[in-house]
């Protein structure tokens, strides 16, 4: 053993007991969280405008500050970005975080000097949980490829501007950057096609030990390196590889085609970052629950899916929260982010610790008909049949056809990039419908009521989805495709 995997051993040990014992008193320390946001946010402009000061309650807050989201508090951002001090925050951020707008374009997170080292140490702390579970640390020894946005930052009125993966490559610690990679001019690349070349050509050679990323985009640099060695499995080039840590996304759809190119199984450490805030991980590779960071300054409430519509939807803290209800996220940090709806749903898998699963996003679904069908119920239809199948799959979307051909009823068309196409194809299509029914009620009363044909597959030649989400400038860095649309724009584009 090296003497930093014993040095990280040790240290591992002290930060799972912090980590067991702040689980543990979760209620109670977001209490404190809140209080402290509320003396901050009380000296600025957005709290001068709701009314707030140190002695607000949760009740008095929520009675103020409505939910929204990054169109709900623009003004503000942009008040921000144009330089002025003290909007959200005491000061002005230490940074903007640029990430892909819909209805605004880009959007620019602030990342104040209290809400950095949520994003740093919460990293840390989830490879170092992983190292005291799997008692597994020599993977620090080799090399660590982090697949993320460029670390070139801009200036946008005195504070410094960029992805937040790159702010984040700014902070990594001396301890890892000496293994880390690629090198700092390829990942300045802007170009994501051409950057993850060069990434596979600088790593081919490597002793790789852990690679992190968003799994479709490891995939590619997976396919690239095995059509520069010739199909070698990823184990063949990297025989030392040791864990995948990603986040971003659902895992499982990717699942089979990533060990299937890796050769061999090995450990995964899931994250739930984003550049609004780092708010879990995965503490126990053996468990899919994720650790909920409680005392990382977010104050989180919960809204039960139910009740996501309504004008004054109820809001729920941690102290309410049940196991196995889908939650709409919602956060109030020392970013100076207020009553945020981040646009992520969850579920508690545990209370004891809080563990939770993302379950998708409040604006992916499909209820064109009425059904509310929401990415949790796809994946596992489409996941549990392809597991029976052992089909690989390598994308997916769905998207309505409320106009299909003459005679034909309307349906659900999945567009589907397989590794290989089932030989029976209507026959995979037929179970993976059998299982949508039995996770979604309204989608089964429509399919026996004739409102709704069973669904339609629609294969996707390879390579399909990535010159689609090129074609959107979207190729790369967090960039996802969306699981379910109520509309047929990205299915008229993949057609």
């Amino acid at each position: 053993m090296s003497v930093l995997s014993f040095i990280a051993k040790r240290y591992a040990r002290s930060i799972r007991k912090t980590a067991d014992r702040t689980s543990a008193r979760g209620v109670e320390l977001q209490q404190e969280t809140f209080r402290k946001l509320m003396k901050s946010v009380a000296q600025t402009a957005f709290g001068k405008e709701h009314g707030l000061s140190e002695n607000t309650t949760v009740t008095e807050f929520q009675q103020r500050v409505p939910v929204r989201d990054y169109e709900g508090l623009k003004s503000y951002f942009d008040r921000i970005a144009s330089g002025e001090a003290h909007v959200c925050w005491p000061g002005k951020p230490a940074y903007l975080a640029k990430t892909s707008g819909t209805t605004s374009g880009a959007k620019y997170i602030p990342i104040t000097k209290d809400s950095i080292p949520n994003h740093i140490n919460s990293a840390r702390n989830a490879l170092l949980e992983y190292i005291h579970t799997s008692g597994k640390a020599d993977f620090l020894t080799g090399k660590l490829i982090f697949l993320s946005g460029s670390p070139t930052l801009t200036e946008k009125n005195g504070i410094l501007t960029g992805r937040l993966s790159g702010i984040v490559n700014h902070h990594v610690p001396a301890y890892l950057r000496r293994n880390q990679m690629p090198s700092w001019e390829t990942n300045c690349i802007e170009d994501w096609e051409t950057k993850v070349n060069k990434i596979a050509s600088e790593t081919i050679s490597e002793n790789m030990t852990l690679i992190s990323g968003i799994p479709p985009w490891m995939q590619m640099y997976f396919d690239i390196l095995q059509d520069k060695k010739n199909g070698q499995t990823i184990s063949e080039i990297f025989p030392n590889l040791q864990v995948l840590v990603y986040g971003g996304v659902n895992f499982a759809p990717y699942r089979e085609k990533l060990f299937n190119s890796v050769g061999r199984r090995i450990d995964t450490v899931e994250l739930f970052p984003a550049s609004e805030g780092f708010f879990a991980y995965q503490s126990d590779p053996n468990d899919p629950g994720m650790r909920l960071l409680v005392n990382e300054g977010i104050f989180y409430e919960f809204i039960p899916m139910a009740s996501i519509h309504d004008p004054h939807p109820t809001r729920l803290t941690l102290a309410e929260v049940e196991v196995d209800v889908n939650y709409a996220l919602v956060l109030s940090s020392n970013a100076g982010l207020w009553g945020y709806s981040i646009g992520d749903t969850i579920k508690f898998t545990s209370l004891n610790p809080f563990k939770v699963v993302v379950t998708g996003r409040v604006k992916h679904f499909i209820s064109a008909f009425g059904e509310h069908v929401i990415a949790e119920e796809v994946e596992y239809a489409l996941m549990t049949t392809a597991a029976d199948h052992r089909v690989a799959i390598t994308e997916f979307t769905v998207a309505p056809q409320v106009n299909p051909s003459e005679g034909e009823l309307p349906h659900h068309e999945w567009f589907i990039e397989f590794e290989e196409v089932p030989n029976n194809l209507e026959g995979f299509a037929a179970e993976v419908d059998e299982r949508l029914q039995q996770k979604n009620v309204y989608y089964k009363d429509l399919i026996e009521g004739k409102i709704l044909r069973p669904l339609k597959i629609t294969p996707v030649t390879k390579g399909g989805f990535i010159q689609y989400m090129k074609s959107q400038g979207k190729l790369g860095g967090q960039n996802k495709v969306p699981r379910l649309s109520n509309d047929r724009k990205i299915a008229d584009q993949l057609r």
